[in-house]
């Protein structure tokens, strides 16, 4: 980064923070791919503009300002595109640089002010962000303005509210790597040893017919035909059977994931589910017990048996030991973070900080989280007991918990790609509602099915990164970004609810993939400090089992995320560059290092081989 780039960070009130993704948010109205090979070509410069492929401007507004609570009124051109709406300040002396933010990230626009509204600036738009900031632009009435743009954000930021399709359908930048074979199921199931002698592949979801919310790959107990498989669908909440999602290499105990039986009330039983869950168990010759962790508190669960499902009994689950791990639901999730996004934004009130902190009970939800991940990695580990993990519905606490079990246990998923594939096979194939959480393109902003599950759980891999500099391949740069592409709907990748659905939509042939645009830039993301596999996937180094400290005293607030917006949280150090460096410098030295023994070994072959005796027919 040189020095223009940082002092133009440095004064940005909305820009990227030096702790934040600069090939984001900000980056994005810069550059359709910095750094990357088609990046200079597959965008083009529009006035002061630079549109990605598949963008168009829909929009302009004169003398409209921009209210910055830090900096102050800028006065400048607004112009909405298909995928951004971009702010340029037009007086020389303005603090305030260029803002541009994807309509993805927006998650409700509102009029303020109106006919009779006399004060300077009180007549304007108030767009609200999904990611801890609101943006205000004042119109003036006399130029007629807001309207026009009022309506453009409301059908370009929600178009499938309003039957249009989402940019990433129109987006159409080529990258070097095609990022949608990062997860190849089949792949990654013989990686883990599977086809095996005690669990077996099957396609029986191919159609999406047994559970439309799972893949249609799966990994189940090699004894369960699919007569069995199909009756225990019928006593699993939405189908979602138990089925495999990490092997141990060595105990072959198991981490198997699903849904809630659906008990009642009355305490039903299945003589299918019970058999089924004892062939998981037979399954891990180390042990003759398994552990079913759910991940709800256990009123939350007592309470769903009025609805119809509820939790395993011990008694009819021979040799099974229930645990429940205190997770709260999606709807304290949601409140939680908007208590945390009133203390970080617009200003801080350092008289309040820590108690509301504490208040907003953020890190408290993040400490459960982790420590539930930290008793399956032990039970797994330690005991070689086989665990099986579920919630309500199996795709929203239980995929934070195996995931990040997973990371835990296997340094694989701790490498670029391997972090890839573990979000792509945990969290998309396994249907996590990436639609209904988000809210991608819906302007339903108070919509209950709302709730930040899926950067919660990228909360948690980011203290994993705090508590262990040195066992990650990727830096918290990586997760800052995929937070950001994760409400931009620029790619395809985190679009629609299912497998099922993204199939039918054609997802993989019609949008790009963030892996592909991530791949082209590796450089960016990778931790000078790692030492582990590589993403190549040599083991040349020990596997080490993470097992993080899941304690207040020791989890953080994640200020380079939550606090990005604020000036006065950034970090001054131009820490990603430095980043660089220190990954360029690394490259040297190991090529050094590796050529310095290549010289060496030649030498002692050589110190080695017998001097030659010259024959006395020549002497």
């Amino acid at each position: 980064m040189d020095k223009h780039n940082s002092s133009e960070l440095l004064n940005s009130d909305f820009s990227l923070s030096k702790n934040a993704s600069s090939d984001s948010l900000d980056s994005d109205s810069k550059s359709s791919s910095l750094n990357s090979k088609h990046g200079q070509d597959s965008s083009q410069l529009l006035g002061d503009i630079q549109l990605l492929e598949g963008e168009k401007v829909t929009g302009v507004a004169r003398d409209v300002t921009y209210l910055c609570p830090y900096s102050g009124p800028s006065r400048g051109v607004l112009k909405v595109t298909n995928y951004q709406l971009h702010f340029r300040p037009t007086e020389a002396t303005s603090l305030q640089t260029t803002l541009s933010v994807p309509l993805g990230v927006v998650s409700r626009i509102e009029k303020v002010g109106g006919a009779s509204s006399k004060g300077e600036n009180s007549y304007g738009i108030e767009v609200f962000c999904k990611d801890m900031r609101n943006l205000r632009f004042a119109h003036k009435q006399e130029n007629h303005s807001r309207r026009g743009i009022f309506e453009k954000l409301q059908q370009l930021a929600f178009p499938l509210s309003h039957r249009l399709p989402l940019f990433a359908f129109s987006y159409s930048e080529t990258f070097p790597e095609d990022g949608w074979h990062v997860y190849e199921p089949i792949a990654e199931l013989r990686r883990m040893g599977v086809n095996n002698d005690m669990w077996r592949i099957t396609r029986i979801n191919d159609k999406y017919e047994i559970c439309d919310s799972y893949p249609s790959v799966w990994a189940v107990p090699a004894a369960a035909n699919d007569d069995l498989l199909r009756s225990v669908a019928a006593f699993r909440s939405r189908g979602r059977i138990p089925v495999l999602a990490w092997i141990h290499p060595s105990s072959q105990a198991t981490i198997t994931r699903c849904s809630q039986p659906l008990v009642g009330v009355s305490g039903k039983r299945s003589r299918e589910d019970e058999r089924y869950i004892q062939l998981i168990m037979d399954a891990n010759a180390q042990a003759h017990k398994l552990f079913i962790m759910d991940a709800r508190p256990s009123a939350n669960a007592i309470a769903n048996k009025a609805k119809g499902g509820g939790y395993e009994s011990e008694d009819a689950y021979q040799n099974a030991e229930l645990v429940f791990l205190d997770i709260h639901n999606i709807h304290v999730m949601r409140e939680s973070l908007r208590k945390l996004k009133e203390l970080c934004f617009p200003q801080i009130d350092q008289t309040r900080w820590f108690s509301g902190i504490e208040a907003s009970c953020w890190l408290k939800h993040i400490k459960c989280i982790l420590a539930g991940a930290v008793r399956i990695v032990d039970k797994v580990e330690n005991h070689k007991t086989s665990v099986l993990v579920h919630c309500s519905d199996g795709w929203d606490r239980t995929a934070q918990l195996t995931a990040l079990a997973m990371l835990m246990l296997d340094p694989h998923y701790r490498t670029l790609r391997g972090f890839q594939l573990l979000i792509e096979k945990e969290w998309l194939a396994f249907g996590h509602k990436f639609q209904l959480r988000i809210g991608h393109g819906d302007e339903r902003h108070s919509d209950a099915d709302r709730s930040p599950v899926f950067v919660q759980w990228v909360d948690c891999v980011w203290q994993l990164q705090q508590q262990f500099p040195t066992a990650f391949e990727f830096t918290e740069r990586l997760l800052i970004t995929i937070v950001d592409h994760l409400y931009s709907c620029r790619f395809g990748t985190f679009l629609f609810n299912t497998e099922r659905e993204r199939v039918k939509e054609e997802v993989k042939s019609k949008t790009v993939s963030l892996w592909s645009y991530i791949n082209s830039r590796q450089d960016l993301y990778l931790n000078p400090l790692y030492w582990g596999p590589s993403s190549a996937g040599a083991h040349s180094r020990p596997q080490v089992v993470l097992v993080p400290v899941a304690s207040l005293r020791i989890i953080k607030l994640w200020k380079a995320l939550y606090c990005r917006w604020n000036p006065t949280m950034r970090q001054q150090d131009p820490i990603y560059q430095r980043t660089r460096e220190l990954v360029a410098l690394r490259a040297q030295l190991e090529a050094a290092a590796a050529a310095a023994a290549g010289d060496h070994a030649a030498r002692h072959r050589l110190a080695l081989t017998p001097p030659r005796v010259a024959s006395p027919h020549h002497v």
